[in-house]
């Protein structure tokens, strides 16, 4: 039978691990981050964000090294797709151990300031230490905003050498 004959193969272990990197690239990126931010108080919001990024981060990080070890096509020789894995995996490492962390603590130095000052983070009568924490805070966060949109964008290029190698026939 084909359909069992493909199962030996890694095309559709393969296809499953890209299909699992970009949908939920997409749908924490464009989904889930922007409905919980509307839906959720700012405390239950950072708590649940606090718990979803660093396996969001593990996976954009593990999945394109499996994608490199099944590959269906050669994938040594065509540079485009080890680029675009490599940069993949590459950013989601960063956040995961650079700027996921950077962003928690400042989060609770925010935090701590609060507790001190007896008021919010945010709001017109902020401190000038809680204005220094926030604009870090939002810079960090930003940087972080733009290495996960560029897993985005180099997984999504990859999908696009993915289709055309299955269009050719895995050659």
């Amino acid at each position: 039978m084909p359909l069992l004959s493909a199962l030996s193969t890694t095309a559709p272990y393969h296809l499953f691990a890209y299909s699992i990197l970009f949908g939920s690239t997409v749908y924490q990126s464009f989904f889930v981050g922007i409905t919980a931010y509307r839906a959720l108080p700012r405390q239950h919001f950072s708590a649940l964000q606090l718990k979803i990024f660093p396996p969001y981060f593990a996976m954009q990080t593990v999945v394109p090294g499996f994608l490199l070890l099944t590959a269906p096509f050669s994938i040594a020789s065509d540079k485009l797709s080890l680029s675009s894995l490599v940069i993949a995996g590459a950013t989601g490492l960063v956040n995961l151990m650079y700027i996921g962390p950077r962003t928690v603590k400042l989060m609770n130095l925010r935090k701590a300031q609060e507790t001190k000052e007896g008021k919010k983070s945010y709001g017109d009568d902020v401190s000038d230490d809680m204005k220094k924490l926030n604009k870090e805070f939002g810079i960090v966060h930003g940087i972080s905003t733009i290495v996960n949109l560029g897993t985005l964008f180099v997984t999504a290029f990859y999908g696009v050498i993915l289709a055309e190698a299955i269009v050719k026939g895995f050659k």
